[in-house]
C-alpha cells in the first residue's frame, strides 16, 4: 500500500471529529508495526483529551498485548473510580491524557520499536494540556513518521525537527491538499472566524430540518456544545418551535442563539423552548452580522438560498440525510458543491460539502 493510502485513512478518521475538537484542530493518526501491518487508526476527539498520536499508540499497544489493556484498566479504574471491563469499552470514552501518556511510557515494553506512523498534522512539540506527541514517538522508538501538513502554530510546531534530530525518518507533504482541507475550518477560525450551514434532508430529498437517527442527533448536539453562536431563521422558530439545546450529551452547553428576522417587529413568544434554556443568550437581528468566531446556521429554505448566492458568509455545508421519508415540499436550489467527506450513523448519513469556486 502507498503512503497516500495510509494517510487517507488518517484524514478520513479525523473528519469524523471535525468541529468537535475546537479549539484544537481535527487530527488523525494511523500506526503500522515494523512489518507494515495496520495496528490502529485514531483521531483527536475533544480538546483537553488524548491527541490523535497517543490515542493511536494506545490502541496499537492494546492490539499487541492483552496484558497492556488489562493492566491499564485496573490502574485507570483505581485512579478515576471507573468500572471499565475491557478495551472495547475504553474505545468509547475520552481518556485522561496525562495519566494515559505516562502509562504508555511506563508499559510499552518496546512493542512499537521500528513502527511507523502517519499523522495528518505535524506532531506537537510543547507540553500544554497534553504532553508532547513528538517525544512520545521518540520514547517508543518509532522508525518513521509521515506527516501530511506542517503545523504553523509557533507554540506547537517543531515536532518534525525533534524527530529528525533524533534520527527518526520524517516525510512531510503526503496528501497535503487533503490535509489542508481538513485544517481549513480550524485555520479560518484562528485567523478570524469559521461558520457553516447545517441542513437536514429526508431520504426522498425533502429539506424538512428533522434528524431522525439518535446517533445523528447526538452528533449534532456535540457540535452545538462547542460552537459560540447558532443562527436560525425567524420563520423556522415560529413554525418548528425548536429547543436547540444539547440535552443528548452530558454536561453539554447550549449555544447562544441569534434569530434572523427581517420583519420590523421581530417579536417572538418568549415561551418558545429556545428562550428557556439555562445560561443562554437569545437575540433577534435584522442582519446576519455577528462578531463570533465559530458559528453554525441551522435551517433550509431561506438560508439555502442565501448560501447558494454566496450571501451567507460561508462556503461550508454540513448535510444530514435521514433514512426516513418526509412529505415536506422539496426545495429546488442549484448548488455547485464539492463533496469533502461522508460518514454514517446507522442508516443515516452526514456529508461535509464546500461550495466550489
Amino acid at each position: 500500500m502507498s503512503d497516500e493510502f495510509y494517510m487517507s485513512l488518517a484524514i478520513n478518521k479525523a473528519w469524523q471529529y471535525q468541529i468537535l475538537t475546537y479549539p484544537n484542530p481535527a487530527v488523525g493518526c494511523v500506526v503500522l508495526d515494523k512489518f507494515g501491518k495496520i495496528l490502529s487508526c485514531e483521531a483527536h476527539k475533544k480538546a483537553g483529551y488524548l491527541h490523535a498520536e497517543p490515542s493511536a499508540i494506545f490502541s496499537a499497544l492494546c492490539v499487541l498485548s492483552d496484558n497492556f489493556s488489562d493492566k491499564f484498566i485496573t490502574k485507570y479504574n483505581a485512579e478515576f473510580q471507573t468500572t471499565f471491563k475491557n478495551a472495547d469499552e475504553l474505545s468509547e470514552v475520552l481518556l485522561e491524557p496525562s495519566f494515559t501518556y505516562k502509562f504508555i511510557l511506563d508499559n510499552h515494553d518496546d512493542l512499537l520499536c521500528g513502527a511507523k506512523a502517519y499523522v495528518t498534522l505535524e506532531p506537537c512539540s510543547h507540553h500544554g494540556r497534553t504532553p508532547p506527541c513528538a517525544k512520545l514517538f521518540l520514547a517508543l522508538k518509532f522508525s518513521e513518521v509521515i506527516i501530511a501538513h506542517k503545523d504553523t502554530n509557533k507554540i506547537a510546531s517543531g515536532g518534525a525537527k525533534i524527530l529528525k534530530n533524533a534520527g527518526v525518518s520524517v516525510k512531510i507533504g503526503v496528501c497535503k491538499d487533503e490535509a489542508a482541507l481538513l485544517l481549513e475550518p480550524f485555520l479560518s477560525w484562528q485567523r478570524s472566524h469559521f461558520s457553516f450551514l447545517k441542513v437536514a434532508l429526508s431520504k426522498n430529498g425533502a429539506f424538512n430540518g428533522a434528524i431522525s437517527n439518535a446517533k445523528s442527533r447526538t452528533h449534532l448536539h456535540k457540535i452545538r456544545d462547542v460552537i459560540e453562536l447558532l443562527i436560525i431563521g425567524g420563520n423556522t422558530v415560529r413554525t418548528d418551535r425548536p429547543t436547540l439545546d444539547t440535552r443528548l450529551i452530558s454536561d453539554g452547553k447550549a449555544p447562544d442563539v441569534m434569530i434572523y428576522s427581517r420583519k420590523n417587529e421581530g417579536k417572538f413568544d418568549k415561551n418558545l423552548p429556545l428562550f428557556n434554556v439555562p445560561n443562554r443568550k437569545v437575540r433577534v437581528s435584522k442582519t446576519l452580522e455577528n462578531d463570533k468566531k465559530l458559528v453554525m446556521y441551522e435551517g433550509a429554505n431561506e438560508f439555502l438560498s442565501l448560501f447558494a448566492k454566496g450571501k451567507l458568509n460561508t462556503k461550508w455545508l454540513l448535510l444530514y440525510q435521514s433514512s426516513n421519508f418526509n412529505d415536506a415540499p422539496n426545495i429546488h436550489i442549484k448548488l455547485n458543491l464539492k463533496r469533502i467527506f461522508s460518514g454514517n450513523f446507522g442508516d443515516d448519513s452526514y456529508i461535509w460539502y464546500k461550495l466550489s469556486e
